[in-house]
C-alpha cells in the first residue's frame, strides 16, 4: 500500500484524554502504518472561490502520556493534497459542526474520501437515525407537543426523555406517571414546546450496561463496551460517571448490528457507535464514535489499525 496523505478533524488535540481519546487511537494506527498526518479544527476549514482550504499542522503522536503529540508550523493547503480527512470533531451538533460538513463535502466532491461521509452524518442525527429501524427499538415517539410525551408517559408509565443533539448523557431524565415535574421537564427539555425530543420507554437492563457495539467499514467489532451506570444513576455514560466493562456481543447484539451494518456502509459511514440496551437500538452515532481504547485494552484488540485497513482497501480498488 502507497503512503497516503491523511487529515484528522478534531477537537484541540491539547485538551484530549491520553488514556481514552479515538481519535489518538487513530492517528497512532495511521503514523504506525507509515502515512503522513496533518491536524486542523473546524474554524481552520475556508473555501477560496469555490474551493475548500484548510489550515492546517502536521501531526506526529507518541505513545508517551508526557508528550503524545507534536505540532508543526500552521500552512494552508487545499483540501484536495489530501487523500482522506477524517471528521472528528466532538458533538453538540450545532451549527459550527453543520458548517463543517458542508465545507468538507467540497473536499469529497473534489475527490477526497472523507469519512464519515459528511452528508451522510447530516442526514443521520444520531437519536432519529436509530428510529428508521423502530422494529429493533424499545417504544418511542418524538414530538415537541407536551400532550403527546404526556401521553406516553402514561402509557408506559416509567420513560427516558432526552434532547436529540445532546453526548455524553447530557440532558436525560427518566420520568415516570407519578413524577411531580413531569411539566417543568418537559418545558426545559422542548423549550417550551418548540423543540422536538425523544421519549423512550424505560429499559431495566440498563443495570448491565448501555453497550457501544462499533461498527467498522460494515462489521461489528466482535467486542462491545458495557458501559454500567454509577449507584443511583439512570445514565451509564462513560462521561456521566459509568464504568466501562468490555464483553463478546451476545448473538442478539450481532444480529442488530448485522442488520444496521450495510446501510451505514452504502452511506459511507464507516465508522460508527451503535447503542444498545437489553437488545434494543437505542442511539446510532455518527459524529465521533468512542470507546476504541478501552475495548483494545481489555481484549487486545486493534480497532483503530483495522480501521486504517479498511480505508486502504477502499484506496487500493
Amino acid at each position: 500500500m502507497k503512503s497516503l496523505n491523511f487529515l484528522i478533524v478534531m477537537d484541540d488535540i491539547a485538551g484530549i484524554n491520553y488514556k481514552k481519546d479515538t481519535s489518538l487511537a487513530m492517528a497512532w494506527a495511521i503514523k504506525d502504518r507509515n502515512h503522513s498526518l496533518s491536524y486542523c479544527q473546524i474554524n481552520d476549514l475556508w473555501l477560496n472561490n469555490g474551493e475548500l482550504m484548510i489550515d492546517c499542522q502536521n501531526l506526529a503522536v507518541f505513545k508517551n502520556p508526557d508528550k503524545f503529540y507534536e505540532l508543526g508550523e500552521k500552512n494552508t493547503v487545499k483540501a484536495t493534497d489530501f487523500d482522506v480527512i477524517l471528521m472528528r470533531k466532538d458533538p453538540p451538533f450545532d451549527m459550527k459542526f453543520l458548517y463543517a460538513l458542508y465545507l468538507l463535502d467540497y473536499a469529497k466532491r473534489a475527490g477526497v474520501m472523507v469519512v464519515n461521509d459528511p452528508m451522510s452524518v447530516k442526514e443521520c442525527n444520531e437519536k432519529l437515525f436509530a428510529t428508521q429501524f423502530a422494529h429493533l427499538m424499545t417504544p418511542t415517539v418524538v414530538s415537541q407537543k407536551q400532550s403527546h410525551i404526556r401521553e406516553f408517559i402514561k402509557t408506559h408509565d416509567d420513560v427516558i426523555v432526552k434532547p436529540l443533539d445532546g453526548m455524553g448523557g447530557m440532558g436525560i431524565f427518566r420520568l415516570t406517571a407519578d413524577s411531580p415535574n413531569i411539566g417543568a421537564t418537559l418545558e426545559v427539555l422542548t423549550q417550551n414546546e418548540t423543540l422536538p425530543i425523544m421519549a423512550q420507554k424505560f429499559i431495566p437492563q440498563i443495570k448491565d450496561g448501555d453497550k457501544r457495539i462499533l461498527i467498522v467499514g460494515g462489521k461489528p467489532v466482535d467486542y462491545c463496551l458495557a458501559r454500567i451506570p454509577a449507584t443511583g444513576e439512570t445514565r451509564g455514560n462513560l462521561a456521566a460517571g459509568g464504568t466501562g466493562v468490555a464483553m463478546p456481543l451476545s448473538e442478539r447484539e450481532r444480529q442488530l448490528a448485522n442488520e444496521v451494518a450495510p446501510i451505514l456502509l452504502k452511506k459511507g459511514l464507516y465508522f460508527v457507535g451503535l447503542d444498545v440496551i437489553g437488545g434494543y437500538i437505542t442511539e446510532i452515532n455518527v459524529t465521533s464514535p468512542t470507546c476504541v481504547r478501552e475495548i483494545d485494552e481489555q481484549y487486545g484488540t486493534q480497532i483503530a489499525v483495522d480501521f486504517i485497513e479498511f480505508i486502504e482497501s477502499l484506496l487500493d480498488q
